[in-house]
């Protein structure tokens, strides 16, 4: 990702994490008082349609001013975040949490991005970032604790190609553990990810995807799981999961078809644009754990690169239902933020 490529992307996030309108608002409403409007709701994450999407668009912020600092594109970023992200906004979003009829919200694609977002800051060195940080650090510990009472009690694996996936969230939410070494939580992570993940065989890559997905099932579990287990044994474990992937060094793209969009106005419809770029930067992750003289290597990077291009290619902003999400899932690819944070 280069400074003209990140401009192009971040414009997307800076023209919608104030923007509060159109809003979807997904809680029960208890009374009254619950219906408010985004701004006074969710005083932090209240713009980009919804509250996961705003979160992962101050990632967004976040990442492209930590790998251009000093640029006009930082100090966009840093403004926009720097208006968001106060300690009393903070407060706000926490009291909106611990409401007791939303111990189910953005659980788990939501909390795992905000969990991203704070080892996004926590990784960059600067003052803005360390006071951004510490304002976050309340939500952040709430996610964590949300996730860890959680996790005990789910008894199987939620394989969708939606937000409730667990395989996503948990990648993300491992590489916070890590870096946060926070011993408990990553402990739990790698347990139930064995648990439910382990003994899985034979993923039937044929049935993806279904027509609204925007993370692949099959491939988000392999990109945990090279996280999960050493490299020998993800390279046997794969062999298990994804039998039929081609081998050989004439291997192509042709094994993995992307996912065609109709009507990128339509937002369910446009998920499919974001699974291009999920399965991209996933098999780039699963590239990362297999040893050089993998034999399926090229066909796997054959199908990352036609998906990258593909999946790049539609980033346009040309419909918010699109415009508000696909940035962050660009930036997530381009900047190989999930290689970067391998063990």
């Amino acid at each position: 990702m280069d400074l003209a490529q990140a401009e192009k992307l971040a414009a997307l996030a800076l023209a919608c994490v104030h923007q509060e309108y159109p809003n979807k608002i997904a809680h029960t409403l208890a009374g009254d008082a619950d219906a408010k409007p985004p701004r006074q709701l969710t005083p932090v994450f209240y713009g980009c349609f919804d509250w996961h999407s705003s979160v992962h668009g101050h990632w967004l912020l976040a990442r492209v001013a930590r790998l251009y600092p000093g640029t006009p594109l930082a100090a966009k970023a840093e403004a926009a975040l720097g208006r968001n992200i106060t300690p009393e906004a903070v407060a706000g979003e926490l009291a909106y949490l611990r409401v007791p009829s939303r111990q189910e919200f953005e659980r788990p694609y939501g909390l795992a991005w905000l969990l991203q977002l704070t080892m996004e800051l926590r990784e960059w060195d600067s003052p803005q970032a360390r006071r951004w940080a510490e304002a976050l650090a309340p939500l952040e510990a709430e996610a964590v604790r949300r996730m860890a009472d959680w996790l005990p009690k789910l008894t199987r694996p939620i394989r969708t190609g939606e937000h409730s996936q667990t395989a996503f969230a948990f990648g993300l939410a491992l590489d916070w553990a890590r870096h946060a070494r926070d011993a408990r939580f990553e402990a739990l992570l790698l347990e139930r990810s064995r648990a439910f993940y382990l003994a899985d065989r034979a993923c039937p890559m044929t049935y993806e995807p279904s027509g609204q997905d925007f993370v692949s099932p099959c491939l988000a579990e392999a990109d945990l799981m090279r996280r999960v287990l050493p490299s020998t044994e993800f390279a046997t474990w794969l062999s298990a999961f994804l039998p039929d992937l081609p081998t050989g060094a004439a291997a192509d793209a042709a094994w993995l078809p992307p996912g065609v969009v109709l009507d990128a106005s339509d937002g369910k419809l446009a998920h499919l644009d974001g699974l291009n770029l999920s399965r991209a930067w996933m098999l780039e992750g699963i590239l990362s754990a297999l040893p050089p003289t993998d034999q399926r290597r090229p066909a796997l990077q054959a199908a990352a690169t036609k998906h990258r291009e593909v999946g790049l290619a539609a980033v346009t902003g040309a419909h918010y239902a699109g415009g508000h999400w696909l940035g962050t899932f660009a930036v997530y690819l381009t900047s190989q933020r999930g290689v970067a944070r391998a063990r």
